[in-house]
């Protein structure tokens, strides 16, 4: 610890208690003894010129005075006091140790210039003589350092040329060689390249007329002769492995070749036309060796089939002959021979012009669910019955069907043939597909393989990203799938069928052979060895072109007028007529039938093609939109009709200012009923459609719609183009014409009720009539009547009525806001039976007892108040009776004010209830 810690005290422990427990902790921890242990104290330094405050350039008062903390400021005083004393004394003394000899300084320079002088002159002659030294000196550096540069390019051009008379040496031997070994003819003069070795190099500076030269050439041609005829001897049995390792040979040759060619030798030059000889013999023996082991392992089948030990033989010289191919760059020439001697031959015999119409005796039963035909249906006739679309539903795996039977040679677990029952162009691609697994699956394979383990860096660089079809581009690597196979067949197929299977005029027939099309390139796919085969395959132009001659956007044009014109014909009816249908969600009029039949056909399998599904989803957009402008129109028409037959009814008379009573309003005629029934079911119709429609789509958006649409990209997206929302939005456009046609329905019905509580203005007069006056126990006669036209609207009862199919959803809120209304106009009529119970009072003269529904009366005879008292008591059974009926119909009497209101009204009887 150090001493300026010793003397610092803190303010939280101001006995040190921590500090000695923690030394003491640490005495017993180390087992030292407290005589051990070593305490710094404070010691006094006195001030002198070691003390790096004071020597310090800039000198800070504060550091200084700190570090002097330990002494008062009086002590300090003196310190310092001291010190400048001392230096006085030092200075003092400097001043008189050095004083004689500044003295004797102007007298020891006396003559110092002249003799300067005297010493400068020579200093000119011996800059120059050393300048001149060494420039001498720069020279001969220079001339050294160019001979040996001059020796170093010597030495190094003399290693240059003899291993380019080496590598020359290297390049004959191996086209001797590579002659021998395909018995190529040599020249005339075998020694020939020994001459031109040395006439045509341009080494001229080389002794080449060595004789221990000459001989070993002509001794080391000696060997290669007998080494090669030593190995064709041994190679004859397996010529495929003899062209491998002459190809091996050849590679090490054109590598040779193209480094003196570098050099500008000429002497490759005149060996050229061996090399290209070489080269050409090299190619014609593989393509006859390739194609011999091609036919032999394609064609022995059946019971000229070869043995499993020939036939491993045989992939065996297939694979060294792709591998050779490979090596010399030659994969055109492979597929070539492949297409030539394979593939070609079946093609032309099994893709024709008639190929499609020939006879086929089938080889396995029909199934017993065959696909009906769909015949093209004319605008005038509904629709074919719908089917949900599935993609590649012509697609069954071999692993799965027995009814199809793998070939012998088929070993790929990834062949899926395509339902032919029926149809021509399936069971042509079955036979394409068959072909593919059994002749042509092991040799891709093989290819493939091959491909991988070669040292070619294009296809790394292929690999980075897909063939786009646009880029050209040059495949070092065999595409059998694309180059071959689908090259040959797509071609054939467009040639030689493309006006059968392009045809869009045939609207059915075209989207089978579109999707049986786009089931056969997805089981060619299956088959093949990779990934960057599929590529390659789409990026080929025959396959571009196949999928360009598809008329698609003919097509679609060709089923808009379908589905079009078929709804059109059903929309250009502008009578809205409810059909006769027992089912709740099925569609009441036949405009809506055929909407929703006009919106699913472009979601059938019969219809929907996914490449066009952007197309069908913007018609089913613009069908739900042109019903809806149909809605609007149909509907303001039947509005415009009803306004005009009111007003022929009921003419205004320009006489006559006064507005019509309540009570006239609500009278209704016989054309009135008929007008209203016909706007009822009109209404109910349009309410049942609209709502049966947005819940079918739903489902069909939810079960198909919305797995067929393709995901949206992230731009779609932040731009809002949601087909989810879109078909909302459509929906809901439709759906806001419910609450007009609802509110028309419930103006309807409550006159109607109101109609029928129009004989409550009469009891008080038909009691006082009465002959027979008892005290009532049942309701009046017209309260079951009341609520009867809601009732009949709904079927209640009656079993059948206008909005049955709406009764779910809509009798509830109906019977509540059509009893509030009837229970205000009750409360109206019942007012205005007070007012006139009232003026009859003031009218008879010398009678204080008048009739008061809610007032009291002092006075009266008997029989006024029992009259009185049983219009009351009828009042307050037709009040309850009519509450329990709109129970009946789901009202809650809690909720209603103007019903209580009404009870209030027939019950109070001077502040008392009854």
């Amino acid at each position: 610890m150090s001493p300026a810690n010793l003397w610092q005290l803190p303010g939280d422990d101001p006995y040190q208690l921590n500090r000695l427990a923690d030394e003491l902790a640490t005495r017993e921890s180390t087992g030292q003894n407290n005589d051990l242990d070593v305490h710094d104290l404070p010691a006094f330094v006195p001030l002198s010129h070691d003390n790096a405050f004071l020597a310090d350039l800039d000198f800070k008062v504060e550091e200084f005075l700190l570090s002097r903390s330990n002494n008062s400021l009086p002590e300090l005083r003196s310190e310092l006091r001291e010190y400048l004393s001392q230096l006085k004394e030092e200075l003092v003394k400097l001043i008189n140790d050095d004083y004689e000899a500044f003295i004797s300084l102007s007298t020891d320079l006396k003559d110092e210039g002249d003799r300067l002088v005297r010493i400068q002159s020579p200093l000119a002659d011996l800059k120059l003589q050393i300048l001149q030294s060494r420039t001498e000196l720069q020279a001969i550096q220079n001339a050294i350092r160019e001979k040996l540069e001059k020796r170093a390019v010597l030495r190094e051009e003399k290693v240059l040329e003899s291993a380019l008379l080496h590598l020359l040496l290297k390049l004959s031997d191996s086209v001797t060689r590579l002659e021998t070994l395909l018995l190529i003819t040599p020249p005339d003069n075998e020694s020939s390249g020994i001459t031109d070795v040395k006439t045509m190099s341009p080494l001229s500076h080389l002794d080449t007329s060595d004789e221990n030269m000459e001989s070993r050439l002509v001794v080391s041609h000696y060997f290669i002769i007998l080494h090669v005829k030593y190995a064709l001897n041994r190679s004859r049995g397996n010529r495929a492995k003899h062209l491998g390792r002459v190809a091996a040979e050849y590679v090490q040759l054109s590598y040779h070749s193209s480094k003196a060619r570098a050099e500008n030798c000429k002497f490759v030059d005149q060996l050229q036309w061996r090399i290209d000889r070489i080269h050409s013999t090299i190619s014609s023996d593989l393509d006859h060796v390739f194609a011999a082991a091609l036919i032999a392992l394609t064609e022995g089948k059946g019971d000229g089939k070869v043995a499993e030990m020939e036939k491993t033989k045989l992939l065996s010289d297939v694979m060294e002959c792709l591998r050779t191919y490979d090596i010399l760059g030659l994969w055109r020439d492979a597929e070539d021979v492949l297409r030539k001697e394979v593939v070609r031959a079946f093609v032309k015999k099994t893709i024709y012009p008639g190929a499609l119409s020939a006879p086929h005796s089938p080889i396995v039963p029909h199934t017993p669910f065959p696909v009906s035909k769909v015949t093209s249906f004319p605008s005038s006739v509904p629709l074919p019955p719908r089917t949900p679309y599935t993609p590649f539903t012509a697609l069954i795996s071999t692993r799965q069907n027995s009814s199809f039977s793998m070939q012998p040679m088929s070993t790929s677990p990834f062949l899926f043939l395509l339902e032919d029952d029926d149809e021509p162009l399936a069971r042509l691609y079955n036979q394409v597909l068959r072909f593919v697994e059994r002749d042509l699956s092991r040799i891709m394979s093989i290819a493939e393989m091959v491909s991988i383990k070669s040292v070619s860096t294009s296809r790394a660089e292929k690999e980075l990203g897909s063939p786009s079809p646009s880029t050209e581009y040059i495949s070092h690597e065999f595409e059998i799938m694309a180059n071959v196979i689908w090259e040959e067949i797509g071609r054939t197929m467009i040639d030689e069928l493309g006006g059968i299977i392009f045809a869009s005029g045939r609207p059915n027939e075209f989207r089978k052979h579109y999707e049986l099309s786009q089931a056969f390139i997805r089981s060619l796919e299956y088959l093949a060895p990779s990934v960057h085969s599929i590529r390659a395959m789409r990026a080929h132009p025959i396959y571009i072109a196949f999928e360009q001659r598809w008329q698609l956007p003919v097509y679609f044009q060709i089923r808009w007028k379908e589905i079009v014109g078929s709804l059109e014909e059903s929309l250009s009816v502008a009578r809205i007529d409810p059909m006769t249908s027992q089912d709740t969600m099925a569609f009441a009029t036949s405009q809506a039938n055929a909407v929703w039949v006009a919106i699913t056909a472009c979601w059938s399998a019969e219809v929907f093609i996914a490449d066009l599904c952007h197309k069908f989803w913007r018609l089913t957009l613009q069908i739900l939109s042109r019903y809806k402008t149909w809605l609007d129109q149909n509907i303001s028409k039947h509005e415009a009709t009803l306004k005009l037959s009111t007003a022929d009814k009921n003419p205004s008379s320009p006489s006559q200012t006064r507005a019509p009573t309540p009570v006239q309003a609500h009278e209704s005629s016989a054309e009135t009923m008929v007008v209203d029934d016909a706007t009822l079911r009109q209404n109910v119709a349009l309410m049942v459609d609209i709502k049966a429609l947005r819940t079918h789509l739903l489902t069909l958006w939810r079960e198909e719609i919305s797995m067929m649409l393709p995901e949206m990209s992230d731009d779609e997206a932040a731009s809002g183009a949601n087909a989810q929302e879109a078909l909302h939005t459509s929906l809901s456009n439709l759906t806001s014409l419910i609450a007009p046609l609802s509110n028309e329905i419930v103006s309807i019905l409550t006159r109607r009720c109101c109609d029928a509580l129009l004989p409550v203005r009469s009891i008080p007069s038909q009691f006082r009539a009465m002959s027979n006056k008892r005290t009532p126990t049942e309701p009046s006669y017209f309260v079951a009547s009341i609520l009867r036209p809601l009732k009949l609207f709904f079927g209640v009862g009656v079993g059948d009525g206008v909005g049955v199919p709406l009764e779910k959803d809509y009798i509830q809120p109906y019977s509540t806001e059509i009893f509030d209304n009837v229970a205000q106009r009750y409360i109206y009529y019942l007012a205005a039976m007070k007012k006139t119970e009232e003026s009859l009072r003031r009218l008879k003269k010398g009678k204080k007892t008048t009739f008061s529904l809610f007032g009291s009366s002092n006075a009266g005879k008997d029989d006024d108040c029992r009259d009185e008292e049983r219009i009351r008591i009828q009042m307050i059974l037709d009040v309850d009776a009519f509450g329990r009926d709109g129970e009946s119909l789901g009202v809650v009497l809690q909720n209603c004010e103007a019903y209580d209101t009404l009870r209030d009204m027939v019950q109070v009887l001077e502040g008392k209830t009854l």
